[in-house]
């Protein structure tokens, strides 16, 4: 089973379309979108609508700290990403909104743990960026698990653990280069952003892991940010959305 991990998507059509675009080139068999479907974009019932079409299809979607927003309370968010919440609820539809309500927090896939912010507490969405989170993610999941992959750190970056005691070793892994993830380790990713990458590279990113392999590849994918900025302001949004697709910041 090969399945394309997508996360942080963010309302950004044109980044989602391209990085999806890719996964099925690669011929995967099928998706995991790790939550964060909406925010900061402006076409949020596009994508919406197109996560439905590959949850209909068999994909797993969770619920991110965004998608939570838009549903429930947006008081969490920085003020400039509250005021796209608000706007958000108004552009999705009663089925949309629905269905971000619906999503859970967590799913399993064999050996595999999906999360949009770390294993401990999901429903808190802590920050996997230090040792420590990640050490603390990894002892939360059941002892079965050797991979847990997730979002919402909009980086890129792979974390290994040798034994239950051993400090967390992180790496940034290169585009396109596949990892062997050994069985006698554990591990987190965090996959990086589809739509809103913050590691001054523009380009979206997302993974494919290889269950019946053991191994991950993570790949950066350009796409227009230039269209998807545009149609930013052209909504009214905060343009720091739009500068900082061009930015990877």
């Amino acid at each position: 089973m090969r399945l394309a991990l997508l996360s942080d998507i963010h309302s950004n059509l044109e980044a989602f379309q391209a990085c999806l675009r890719h996964a099925r080139k690669q011929g995967v068999d099928q998706f995991a979108i790790l939550g964060d479907l909406v925010g900061y974009g402006a076409d949020p019932v596009a994508v919406v609508e197109a996560v439905m079409e590959l949850q209909a299809a068999g994909a797993t979607v969770l619920m991110g700290n965004h998608d939570q927003a838009v549903v429930a309370d947006e008081r969490s968010l920085s003020p400039g990403a509250r005021e796209v919440a608000v706007w958000t609820r108004q552009q999705l539809s009663a089925v949309q909104l629905a269905f971000l309500r619906a999503l859970p927090m967590t799913a399993r896939q064999g050996w595999a743990l999906w999360v949009h912010g770390s294993a401990h507490e999901p429903d808190k969405f802590h920050y996997v960026q230090e040792a420590d989170v990640a050490r603390q993610s990894i002892d939360a999941a059941p002892r079965d698990v050797r991979l847990i992959a997730a979002g919402h750190v909009h980086e890129p970056r792979l974390w290994h653990f040798s034994g239950r005691n051993s400090q967390p070793a992180p790496f940034r892994p290169s585009s396109g280069v596949a990892i062997d993830l050994t069985p006698t380790r554990r591990w987190m990713a965090t996959i990086g952003s589809v739509g809103q990458p913050r590691d001054g590279n523009p380009a979206g990113s997302y993974a494919i892991v290889d269950l019946a392999q053991s191994r991950i590849t993570f790949f950066r994918i350009p796409y227009d940010h230039a269209i998807t900025a545009q149609k930013i302001r052209a909504a009214g949004l905060p343009d720091w959305n739009a500068q900082r697709l061009a930015l990877g910041k």
